[in-house]
C-alpha cells in the first residue's frame, strides 16, 4: 500500500505545472539528432521516452532497472559513481535531478563518470541555490534532521563548472523562479517542533539509518507556538528575498566538440542573456 502511495505522488508531480515546465526547458536545450543518449537517472523513464524522438538509441540508466517499453530505449541497472561503459559510449549524456542525492564523498567520482562517457555532449540539471533546511523533516526512528527529497548536495554555475572541470559551457539554463528560503531562527524553531511540514511524502529513507521516514507525531502546544513563530519568520524574510531559479541546466560539451565548432561558419542567432523573466518562466545564457 505504501508503494502504491509514493507511485502515485511522484506520478502526481510529474504531472504538475513547474515539472513540465523543467522537462519541457531540458528538451529544448539537448542537442537533438544525435546517434546514441544516456538518460543516468531515467526513474520512470519520461525523459528517456523523449529522447527517442531525437537519438537512435537510447539508454536508460538507474539504480533501480527502470520499467521502459519502447523499441529505442534499453533499460539497464547501474551506479552513476562506476558506470559500466566505456570511453565516450554517447554522443550526449542526460543527468538531471540525480547530483543533489549523491553523498558528498561520492560526488566527484559521479560526475568523472559522466564527463568519462560523454563523447560530444553533457547535460546537467539541478536545484538552483537550494536552502536545504526549507521543509527538512526528523526521522521518526533515529530523531535525526534529514534535507527535503533526500537532496543532500546544492549547486549554482561555478560549483557545477568546478565539478567538470574538462568540459565547456555552451548554454545555461534557468526555470521557473523561487523565494523559499528560511534563516537559523526559523530553521531552529522547526527542528523544536519535529519539523512538521517536511517532505515525509519523499521516496527517500532517512540519510543517517535508512529508515523510512514515516509521518510527524502530534506536536504539543510548544511545538504549535514554535511553527507559527517560524511561518511568521519566514513570511517576513519573503518579501525582501529576490526571486531565483528553481532549477538550472547546463549543456556542456568536449573540447574537442568545441575545436570543431571553430572551423564552422556560425549560423547568427539572438544575443540571450541570463535573467529572471518577469514570468517566472526560464532564460538562457550562450558562451
Amino acid at each position: 500500500m505504501e508503494n502504491k502511495k509514493i507511485v502515485t505522488d511522484f506520478a502526481a508531480r510529474r504531472n504538475a505545472f513547474r515539472e513540465r515546465e523543467r522537462i519541457r526547458n531540458l528538451m529544448d536545450l539537448i542537442p537533438k539528432g544525435g546517434a546514441s543518449v544516456l538518460d543516468a537517472g531515467a526513474r520512470d523513464g519520461r525523459v528517456s521516452v523523449l529522447l527517442a524522438d531525437h537519438f537512435e538509441t537510447v539508454t536508460a540508466l538507474d539504480q533501480n532497472n527502470p520499467t521502459v517499453r519502447h523499441r529505442k530505449v534499453t533499460a539497464v541497472q547501474g551506479d552513476i559513481t562506476s558506470l559500466g561503459f566505456p570511453d565516450n559510449s554517447f554522443d550526449c549524456v542526460i543527468c538531471t535531478e540525480v547530483l543533489e542525492h549523491v553523498p558528498e564523498h561520492l560526488l566527484g567520482k559521479a560526475c568523472s563518470e559522466l564527463q568519462r562517457v560523454a563523447g560530444k555532449y553533457l547535460v546537467v540539471g539541478v536545484p538552483y541555490r537550494q536552502d536545504l533546511r526549507v521543509s527538512r523533516t526528523t526521522c521518526n526512528l533515529c530523531g535525526k534532521k534529514n534535507p527535503p527529497w533526500g537532496h543532500v548536495n546544492a549547486f549554482d554555475e561555478e560549483r557545477l563548472k568546478r565539478l567538470f572541470p574538462g568540459l565547456e559551457i555552451e548554454t545555461i539554463s534557468n526555470v521557473s523562479t523561487t523565494r523559499a528560503a528560511t534563516n537559523a531562527v526559523s530553521a531552529l524553531l522547526m527542528d523544536l517542533a519535529g519539523n512538521p511540514y517536511g517532505t515525509y511524502d519523499q521516496e527517500e529513507s532517512c540519510i543517517h539509518c535508512g529508515a523510512p521516514l514515516g509521518t510527524p507525531p502530534p506536536r504539543n502546544l510548544f511545538q504549535k507556538g514554535c511553527t507559527r513563530l517560524a511561518f511568521w519568520l519566514n513570511e517576513a524574510q519573503e518579501r525582501f528575498a529576490p526571486p531565483r531559479p528553481n532549477w538550472i541546466h547546463i549543456l556542456f560539451r568536449k573540447p574537442a566538440v568545441a575545436a570543431r565548432a571553430e572551423n564552422v561558419k556560425p549560423v547568427p542567432r539572438p544575443d540571450i542573456r541570463n535573467r529572471l523573466l518577469a514570468t517566472g518562466t526560464s532564460s538562457e545564457t550562450r558562451v
